[in-house]
């Protein structure tokens, strides 16, 4: 990229940060913010196509073009905008899909003036593909930091996703999907990777853009934000079909199976529903999946998705999928899970992740790297190999957050270009802190309900009181603790009423 070009960039960046900073002053958070801009983003975009050299047609009626936002101000502007919302959710499509449920959440009609200025300004089209998607994922992230919004549990931490791609190294021509997509991270990686990675002919980069990534998203303001990151990433069209079903993915077997899975399923335990009783006050009701091609029937939110990628897998297919640590060692249902995945798919690898690295509090997860089988009578899991990054280590959002090359380890031991070819960093006579280790399916077999929660390593903070970690981690744990067995206690309080 040319030095003018950089520039040029990130003196659009810090315009979008700046005015992002004078809206929170009146009210209007990241989230809000994210939503305007994508309404208006999309809007001005599609008048780009309609102009040379692309001379497209687009699927938005004339009284709504973009023009018609930047002819008006004050009291007729905000008017115009609001009708504006309404009508184009009923447009079919993308378009529709993007302004579904869409309000305007800027209440001054000056600040909302300046903000179609600011993106009237620009020609987005001709800003590199990275650009604009850097500047919608740092808002994005952003808007995951603010933990009060919620936003925090649709967003994987990027540097996660990105080892969890290099680990599955996937190929062109092949279909990603992801069941609980959020804003759309692992397709994104996925997308760069293949991008950076593979040579892709005519067919295949046609087919990375339009055929390859699908995937569900029931919260409606997080899907339409999804559906945008795509498009600002160069993934679909302005006019083609979306790859994003509003469905919850659990209620039925879709009957189509993928290449690769990646994942991080929400973390609440139970699936309920909200509903109005006949006293006409607020009930939730836990909700159960009947499928056939489920192995248990359970309201445990985790299970369920565990059992729905298995069945969305390729015989052929590999998942990575990010799960908390109750499914690794919840007995009853948990326990059959366990054990009929062990049974069904190759469970290859597990990856035990620190606390402090996701924006929801006190969560301790995992990545399982398991593979798509054909129905054997006997088990396809031969060995699992664990590796601990938990132990002795502390992860801060803040001061210490997760990189990529923390990860870098992990990866390299993991062997993505052969993993039949791995060695053991562990020994119990050599090196008792080895953090690599595998374990025989007879050895799992037998463990107390088939637990999947294997430590080995010393926990250091207990054993050796003069290297404590600092002050804050030490409270910031405690906090996290204290956090996590609030929402446990809220969950049975709920399930009580």
């Amino acid at each position: 990229m040319s030095k003018e070009k950089s520039a040029n960039t990130s003196s659009i960046v810090s315009k979008v940060w700046a005015f992002c900073q004078t809206l929170r002053d009146d009210g209007v958070g990241y989230g809000d913010y994210l939503e305007q801009l994508t309404y208006l983003l999309f809007l001005k975009m599609a008048d780009e196509y309609t102009k040379p050299p692309h001379n497209r047609t687009m699927p938005i009626p004339a009284e709504f073009a973009w023009e018609t936002l930047t002819i008006k101000s004050g009291t007729e502007l905000e008017l115009h905008y609001n009708i504006m919302l309404r009508e184009l959710a009923k447009e079919k499509g993308i378009l529709g899909q993007i302004f579904v449920k869409s309000q305007n959440k800027i209440q001054d009609p000056a600040k909302l003036y300046k903000l179609i200025a600011l993106i009237n300004a620009e020609n987005w089209i001709l800003m590199g593909v990275k650009d604009k998607g850097d500047i919608y994922e740092g808002i994005l992230e952003k808007n995951a930091e603010d933990t009060k919004s919620g936003a925090g549990q649709y967003f994987t931490p990027r540097p996660l996703i990105k080892a969890m791609v290099e680990c599955l190294r996937p190929e062109p021509m092949k279909t990603i999907a992801d069941p609980a997509c959020g804003t759309g991270g692992f397709f994104l990686a996925a997308y760069d990777w293949i991008v950076d990675n593979r040579n892709l002919d005519k067919e295949a980069a046609k087919f990375l853009k339009y055929e390859t990534f699908f995937g569900n998203e029931i919260v409606a303001s997080t899907r339409r934000l999804a559906l945008m990151n795509l498009f600002l990433h160069n993934i679909g069209d302005i006019d083609s079909d979306n790859f994003i079903s509003p469905n919850d993915s659990l209620i039925t077997d879709s009957g189509t199976r993928y290449d690769y899975i990646l994942a991080n399923p929400p973390f609440g335990k139970k699936s309920s529903m909200t509903f109005t009783n006949e006293a006409g006050e607020q009930e939730k009701e836990d909700l159960t999946y009947n499928r056939q091609d489920f192995w248990v029937t359970t309201s445990n939110k985790q299970l369920n998705f565990v059992q729905h990628i298995r069945t969305m897998l390729k015989t052929t297919g590999q998942a990575a999928v990010v799960l908390p640590d109750n499914v690794l060692f919840e007995g009853g249902v948990g326990e059959t899970v366990r054990k009929k995945l062990l049974d069904t798919t190759d469970l290859h690898t597990i990856l035990r992740l620190p606390t402090g690295i996701f924006y929801a509090n006190g969560v301790k997860a995992n990545v399982l790297f398991f593979d798509g089988k054909p129905s054997s009578k006997d088990p396809w899991t031969k060995e699992v190999w664990v590796y601990d990054y938990r132990t002795n280590i502390h992860h801060t959002l803040k001061k210490n957050p997760l990189k990529l090359s923390d990860l870098k380890d992990f990866i390299n031991l993991y062997n993505p270009e052969n993993r039949h070819k791995r060695k053991e960093t562990y020994n119990a006579e050599s090196n008792p802190e080895g953090r690599w280790r595998k374990f025989g399916y007879d050895e799992i077999i037998a463990r107390d309900k088939t637990s999947l929660d294997i430590t080995w390593l010393k926990d250091k903070s207990l054993a050796d009181l003069d290297n404590l970690p600092d002050p804050d981690e030490l409270a910031q744990d405690i906090v996290e603790n204290i956090e996590a067995a609030l929402d446990s206690f809220r969950a049975i309080m709920a399930s009580l009423k």
